[in-house]
């Protein structure tokens, strides 16, 4: 196990800076996940920490030890790639060994790894077919136990899981976290999608324009995000902004609820809510519609768990109410956060 550290990591394009004066630090075992829309600069970022990439200014640590002008090779890492970059013309055995191989390992040592990481993802009867003979969640396992076989001290994971259908990459991230545990190397994982990010981070790390916004456990960025662009990226539907003269509050869809539903006795904000079209989900329901005054004109979307069973029919209008610790603020000028008694 080994930390990752950044400096005032920068990395400039013509079009600007895909990176812009980043300081990270992740912990020895830790799953950091780089979450952020595309151009957000994760990937360009990970891609620096792996050595692809030069950085125009800043540092790169692994370990204590500064890197940053080290190539790939030397910075005893493994980096699994979107499209697993698995060799077409060689076998699943020859993909996993080929890392061992071109390092000098002897032909048993490589064939006692190839055997125990196959082991590890299941793909044992996989080992004399070719990439195209795969699926694409057998591709994902492949490039995982090439990974795993280096026994690198941080492994570095772009998107892994993307070339996936939802219903196998739901089962892969588990998987995967399961893998990451056993083995305890320290992990930076990159993707677009918040879902992932939240299943499987220790911390999350959410980017925009080459800034990280904020840094912490999942929870504490859904619950208490530090700023509007957190508080929308993250989250869906996305957290309801409503104009309060310089500052604008906040509300998870989940937390607008039907004033029925709560306790006698609870501080709640009244929100007299218009509903003009309804989602049924399943699990939930997606009611969307408008608020009245002091917010005339507002949408915004409540999260109804089916566990809420009063009737909601569009066109009408309902007391619908928000508890009033729960209600987040922002200056709307910065889009910052700002404690509740700052608010006032």
């Amino acid at each position: 196990m080994a930390t990752v550290e950044t400096h005032a990591l920068t990395k400039h394009f013509d079009s600007g800076n895909a990176v812009d004066g980043i300081d990270l630090s992740v912990r020895e075992g830790e799953f950091l996940v780089l979450v952020g829309p595309s151009g957000c600069g994760k990937t360009t970022l990970l891609r620096m920490l792996a050595g692809l990439e030069t950085p125009s200014s800043g540092d790169v640590l692994i370990d204590g030890r500064v890197v940053t002008w080290l190539p790939p090779r030397k910075r005893d890492i493994a980096m699994v790639f979107q499209s697993y970059a698995l060799y077409p013309h060689l076998t699943v055995y020859g993909n996993i060994a080929f890392p061992m191989q071109a390092a000098g390992l002897g032909r048993k040592d490589v064939a006692t790894r190839v055997e125990k990481a196959a082991s590890m993802f299941g793909i044992e009867r996989l080992l004399a077919r070719k990439p195209r003979q795969l699926s694409g969640g057998e591709r994902q396992r492949v490039a995982l136990a090439r990974a795993v076989v280096r026994d690198p001290v941080v492994f570095l994971l772009d998107e892994p899981l993307s070339n996936l259908d939802a219903k196998l990459r739901t089962s892969a991230r588990d998987e995967l976290q399961q893998f990451q545990r056993r083995l305890g190397t320290t992990t930076v994982y990159v993707t677009h999608d918040q879902i992932e990010a939240m299943g499987l981070g220790d911390r999350i790390a959410v980017l925009d324009h080459g800034r990280i916004h904020q840094l912490g456990a999942p929870r504490d960025v859904y619950h208490d995000p530090a700023d509007t662009f957190v508080a929308t990226f993250i989250g869906s539907p996305p957290m309801n902004l409503l104009e309060e003269g310089a500052l604008l509050s906040g509300v998870r869809p989940e937390q607008l609820l039907p004033r029925a539903v709560f306790e006698a006795g609870e501080s709640l904000v009244p929100f007299p809510f218009t509903v003009e079209r309804i989602e049924y989900l399943g699990a939930d329901r997606l009611v969307y519609g408008t608020l009245a005054a002091p917010h005339p004109l507002t949408k915004v979307i409540s999260r109804l768990p089916s566990t809420i069973a009063l009737p909601i029919e569009t066109g009408r209008r309902y007391d619908f109410a928000v508890r009033e610790h729960d209600l987040k603020f922002f200056d709307r000028a910065t889009g910052r956060r700002v404690e509740r008694g700052a608010a006032r």
